[in-house]
């Protein structure tokens, strides 16, 4: 959880321009997260980024990015009072600077909730202080002229106390003590001067917020004849959240939350539908307690199945917004659940509407709707949901067979109250083993893990609903024992531990078509894994009432396949080893432990034996076209590397991917050293430290970065992740490299008769010098820029890199100097920590206290980067990365590459000491 410390020191660092002299800070409006619009002050977005990064302190970046993107995506400029409503009792008015901190917290996010809050310890300490007991009937204070009078007068303080506290850490508030509401008496002979809400007017609170501000009102109406009225502040809340119809509905208090009356333990969940009856009878639900919960179901009653109460203390209110297990109680009218062995039993239309509205295949126009439900009667099923159909999952199990998850399709609602979770924990309980299929490009990019046909599913809306994503990968990854991905489809299970086991139930799926691919042999994956609190393993809130239990998707690291990575001996084929590349790939794959160098093309040394390779003696051929084709059908190696000049590798691509339409398994991994299919469809661009690693594990071409443009996109990776690139602007990298990077050329025959090569540019041409060379449009600006591109927040301007590279007097190594100016003010400190940050778990990327110089990367397998600087204006950084041409800019990357896509520990074979 964020600490009171850690969000004051933001808060003032964050805010200080606008303390001395916020009225003059433009408001303006800028693109929220999710794409909706928002009103902030010219800081918010600094102010956004920076907590946004502290939040993930308290839970996932996945939960985080997913509830900022649905609160944001609430709110539009015609209606911006929809993100929440938050009721704040007097005691907790008693922790101003709790409350403010928590509020602030909301602001500098983008999210502007309506605080609406009591006053009534403070205005009991009044009362009794003057001589008056507070008199009560029903729960409700009787009001007369006098108490009135004291009230009105402390719920002005309060309110303008709040404001004040809100306004010092440069948050924008507005009071608003009347004009909201209006109110008839309830009952003048009984109560007194007591309303009951008739109207609300929402106009103060939406010009506030429009104007960049928190609404911040008190619980007083105002009779049609100007009479001032008490209202009590949860029913005020109440009818507020009736008319703004808001996502969450927020009560603060001093406890945190609702307890039960018997074992003390807090609850988490009360979902209405199911528990509500139930609750009522308890015998330790009485008065007060009974009172809230009535009145919070007639209010969600009212109200969108997609809002909450959520009864929690001030300084949980971030984590009980921002992560799946929360902090206080959270109340929702919740969902019951059904299974029908029937099409009939759910109602036809509705599922049709269902699938016509969310399966990705039929979205696609890959099958019809018709179709769909045609193959649902051909197997037996059970159709698992909800009564609002907001999931609906599907699970085929003829007789004595494996059951397959065939559908699990979820809509926004069914994602943001875990209802998908709850579905997934049904279909557990009746099946102790499942298989189900995803595409991994999907679950990992857009954040819908959709399942192909005939075993098609998928989570979360599969049209738009990007912020209604469940988990994306991890969500598969989590529930499942095994998996095992292959091409760019994963293939997930549970209940089987046994290896021979899963394989055997993949035959007879595959056999029986069940599932539509080959899976077979069954080899490792790694699923992308992150950590989860130690407390919570799943992240998720359990779904029972009266006592929290672990959610069947706990996290089990790397899945039963790919709990080890594969040490099984495989083959390898290396076109064009001639070159400088070639040789320095062939001494690392000396000391490969598993993969072995089998064939060497070469057309000039055919004949002669291999000789930087010392595991096996290997002689120099010159495999054909037609060569390359016939050993791709036959499987007789298990990876391919392309080590030829830009332009020459294609035939022989097209001849392996002709073999592989053979085979069964997919076909051989394909790495290409040269330019040719760096921006390729179908290949994947392999830097693993900046764009992970899943995909280049489920690839099977995988195109290896240039040296330079390894070197100018680790640079800039940092920057442009956290937005500190300017858009628009180019950011400028010069680049050195040795004299090696330049390639080579046919030498003399050595005195046996040998052919050899030389380099292409000699270094005593140089003089002793550089030679700056290719210096506009160089393939590297395209490739950095491409790439980095995808770093970006979707609709931005592409990225464009300037590159002047020179080639200088030494054999290997590459420093590069990156020039980029900054959309924001930053110090030379903030910069070395983003690297820091970033790169802190990559064994390959050394982060140095000086600037890299030659002898820091020469010889060397990773990159090195130091040397961060600020202009003296703090609009443009100056950084310094390094490395080995050869090796992290050729060879040891192309070997990183082949591992994870073989199988293989990344760093097999790379000695990680140098």
């Amino acid at each position: 959880m964020l600490s009171a410390r850690h969000l004051a020191n933001v808060s003032k660092a964050s805010s200080k321009a606008l303390v001395a002299g916020s009225r003059r800070s433009a408001v303006r409006v800028i693109r929220n997260v999710g794409g909706a619009r928002a009103l902030t002050t010219t800081n918010a977005q600094t102010d956004r980024d920076t907590i946004t990064r502290l939040l993930y302190s308290i839970g996932t970046k996945r939960e985080v990015e997913r509830y900022l993107r649905i609160f944001s995506s609430s709110s539009h400029p015609s209606q911006p009072a929809k993100f929440a409503v938050i009721k704040v009792g007097g005691a907790v008015l008693d922790e101003l600077d709790e409350l403010a901190l928590s509020l602030s917290f909301l602001y500098r996010v983008g999210l502007y909730p309506v605080v609406l809050h009591g006053a009534g310890p403070q205005l009991n300490s009044i009362i009794e202080a003057a001589g008056v007991v507070p008199d009560y009937s029903d729960g409700i204070r009787i009001t007369d002229a006098k108490t009135l009078q004291i009230a009105r007068r402390v719920f002005l303080e309060e309110n303008l106390k709040l404001v004040a506290a809100l306004e010092k850490l440069g948050c924008r508030a507005r009071p608003i003590t009347s004009g909201v509401f209006t109110a008839d008496y309830l009952d003048q002979e009984k109560y007194g001067l007591v309303g009951k809400i008739t109207k609300i007017d929402k106009r103060p609170i939406e010009a506030s917020i429009r104007a960049g501000a928190l609404p911040i009102l008190t619980s007083l109406a105002e009779s049609d004849g100007g009479q001032i009225l008490n209202v009590n502040a949860d029913i005020a809340a109440g009818e507020l959240a009736k008319e703004l119809e808001p996502l969450k509905i927020v009560f603060l208090n001093e406890k945190g939350g609702l307890f039960h009356g018997v074992t003390g333990e807090k609850l988490d969940v009360i979902n209405l539908d199911e528990e509500y009856d139930g609750l009522m009878k308890e015998s330790w639900v009485k008065y007060g307690t009974k009172l809230k919960l009535r009145e919070i179901k007639d209010l969600l009653d009212h109200l969108p199945r997609s809002s909450s109460v959520a009864i929690i203390s001030a300084s949980s209110l971030q984590k009980e917004l921002f992560t799946d297990s929360g902090a206080g109680t959270l109340i929702r009218r919740g969902y019951k659940l059904f299974k029908h062995a029937s099409i009939e039993a759910v109602g036809a239309d509705r599922l049709r509407q269902v699938i016509h509205d969310r399966d990705p295949d039929v979205l696609s126009g890959q099958v019809s709707v018709a179709g769909v439900l045609n193959e649902l009667k051909k197997t037996p099923c059970t159709i698992y949901g909800d009564e609002a159909l907001d999931v609906v999952g599907i699970v085929s199990h003829p007789p004595g067979e494996v059951p397959v998850l065939t559908k699990l399709l979820a809509s926004r609602n069914g994602v943001l109250n875990s209802v998908v979770d709850n579905v997934f924990a049904a279909i557990k309980r009746d099946h102790r083993r499942l298989f189900w299929t995803a595409r991994t490009d999907d679950a990992a990019s857009s954040g819908a893990a959709v399942y192909g046909s005939p075993a098609a599913t998928t989570l979360g809306a599969a049209s738009s609903n990007d912020a209604a994503s469940p988990g994306r990968a991890e969500w598969h990854f989590e529930r499942a024992d095994g998996s095992f991905t292959r091409a760019g489809r994963s293939l997930f299970w549970y209940g089987i531990q046994n290896i021979d086991d899963v394989e055997d139930c993949i035959k007879d799926l595959e056999k029986k078509g069940r599932i539509e691919r080959s899976y077979l042999p069954v080899g490792p994956s790694a699923p992308p894994h992150r950590a989860t609190p130690a407390t919570n393993p799943t992240g998720q809130r359990a779904f029972s009432t009266l006592a929290r239990r672990l959610n069947m998707g706990t996290t089990r690291g790397y899945a039963t396949a790919a709990s080890v990575p594969s040490t099984e001996p495989k083959r390898l084929a290396l076109i064009g080893a001639r070159g400088f590349t070639g040789r320095t790939l062939t001494g690392l794959l000396s000391s490969h432990p598993h993969l072995s160098l089998s064939h060497v093309s070469s057309r000039q040394l055919a004949g002669y034996p291999l000789e930087n390779y010392t595991k096996d003696k290997v002689v120099y051929s010159n495999l054909s076209v037609e060569d390359v084709n016939k050993m791709e059908k036959t499987g007789e190696v298990d990876a391919w590397v392309m080590a030829l000049p830009n332009g020459a590798a294609k035939p022989f691509v097209d001849a392996i991917d002709a073999g592989a339409k053979d085979r069964t398994d997919g076909g051989s991994v394909v790495v290409d050293l040269s330019a040719d299919y760096r921006f390729e469809q179908g290949w994947t661009y392999g830097l693993p430290e900046l764009y992970g690693r899943q995909q280049v594990r489920a690839s099977k071409r995988v195109s290896n970065p240039g040296c330079y443009a390894t070197s100018a996109q680790l640079l800039l990776g940092p920057l442009v992740k956290h937005g500190l690139v300017a858009p628009g602007i180019v950011p400028t990298v010069f680049g050195m490299s040795g004299y090696s990077g330049a390639g080579t050329v046919a030498g003399a025959t050595d005195p046996d008769g040998r052919p050899t090569t030389v380099a292409k540019v000699p270094p005593e041409s140089l003089a002793g010098g550089v030679r700056p060379y290719a210096l506009t449009d160089h393939i590297h600006e395209r490739e950095a820029g491409t790439h980095l591109s995808s770093l970006l927040a979707p609709g931005s301007i592409p990225m464009k890199v300037a590159f002047v590279p020179s080639v200088a007097p030494w054999f290997s190594g590459i420093l590069s100097v990156l020039s980029a100016p900054l959309t924001r003010k930053v110090t030379a400190a903030e910069i070395r920590a983003l690297y820091e940050d970033m790169y802190k778990d990559e064994s390959l990327i050394h982060i140095l206290k000086g600037v890299p110089e030659l002898k820091d990367v020469e010889g060397k397998q990773g990159w090195s980067v130091g040397g961060f600087q600020v202009h003296s204006e703090r609009d443009r950084a100056v950084v310094v990365g390094g490395l080995d041409n050869l090796l992290k800019g050729a060879a040891t990357q192309c070997l990183q590459n082949l591992n994870l896509a073989l199988g293989y520990d990344e760093f097999a074979g790379i000695p990680l000491d140098q």
